[in-house]
């Protein structure tokens, strides 16, 4: 205890501090898809709309729009899950986010049909889970390894996601945030090599 009374600070586990990016990101999603609820509120109007000027705002707020409830809870199991093992186990959660979001984003306005309106964070999902496995590749780690069986044995069936012809189905979002997620493994792979140096 301190001679000046101040109260002392505790800070959280590392485990849920780490996660708390997750559950907020989470929590954000929730809320505006409540509000999205009210009367006269129409929020999904600001996803991504290709080759549109302003489509290019839902490269950031798609992944937070969704077409109704079920279609929220159908994304947030899996992105719960996907976000809080890359925050435990690389410790690399926003960057893989926005990398993410950005990349497949972008993709998706420039190549997706013009009279289309992409919303929903299964881009981050696929994204999340290509990264995954992708890492695990890439570094050899055993608990990345370990990992990546888990996302493969649990959510490997998503794959079907990517192929196109299903109606009402962003399999252009599904496709690029899963290339995205590759690519930021990629990219962000130096770090565990310099953490590996650092040891």
């Amino acid at each position: 205890m301190s001679s000046s009374g101040e109260i002392e600070r505790r800070s959280l586990p590392a485990p849920v501090a780490l996660v708390i990016p997750v559950l907020g990101m989470l929590a954000v999603m929730w809320g505006q898809e409540i509000v999205d609820q009210l009367p006269g509120v129409n929020l999904d109007q600001y996803g991504i709309r290709p080759r549109s000027g302003e489509g290019l705002l839902g490269i950031v707020t798609a992944p937070f729009l969704h077409s109704g409830f079920s279609h929220l809870i159908a994304n947030s199991g899996a992105f719960l899950v996907l976000g809080s093992l890359i925050a435990l186990t690389t410790r690399l959660f926003w960057p893989v986010t926005i990398g993410v979001a950005f990349l497949g984003g972008f993709a998706t306005w420039l190549v997706a049909a013009s009279n289309t309106n992409h919303i929903g964070a299964s881009g981050l999902v696929y994204g999340f889970a290509a990264f995954l496995v992708a890492w695990a590749v890439l570094t050899r780690r055993l608990l990345s390894l370990v990992v990546a069986v888990v996302v493969v044995i649990m959510y490997g069936s998503i794959v079907i996601g990517v192929l196109p012809g299903q109606p009402g189905i962003s399999w252009q979002g599904h496709l690029f945030g899963a290339l995205a997620g590759v690519l930021m493994a990629f990219v962000l792979r130096g770090r565990a090599a310099e953490s590996t140096a650092r040891g």
